[in-house]
């Protein structure tokens, strides 16, 4: 315990040694899980090809990498203006990821009215 204890220490004003320690198990649990997360996404991606699963793929590899720099931030290694800049610009960027994929998976408009009656 006191070699995770030491680097986390040198986190930073923002945060007590005894929450960073929780907040770093929260954090390598959030990595652990979207990195499996990732690989069955790569794997489903590797069956499909199509764009709608390469942008969700990279929607949950961006999460991926989101949890590796909250890491970074409680282990002291990125500031916490970092952090913030990179992390909040991932979030806009898996938002619009997802609202692609689900733009272009839509019926295309000569298919849109096929089979309805009004």
């Amino acid at each position: 315990m006191e070699s995770i204890a030491l680097p986390l220490q040198a986190a930073g004003d923002w945060i007590e040694y005894p929450e960073s320690v929780l907040l770093f198990a929260v954090l390598a649990l959030a990595g652990i899980g979207t990195g499996v997360l990732l690989v069955l996404s790569l794997v489903v991606y590797n069956r499909r090809r199509t764009r709608t699963y390469a942008l969700v793929t990279l929607a949950i590899g961006m999460l991926f990498f989101r949890s590796i720099v909250g890491l970074g931030t409680v282990s002291g290694a990125v500031s916490m203006p970092v952090h913030h800049l990179i992390a909040h610009s991932i979030d806009f960027v898996i938002a619009g990821l997802i609202l692609y994929a689900a733009y272009g998976s839509g019926p295309s408009s000569s298919t849109a009215g096929v089979g309805h009656s009004d």
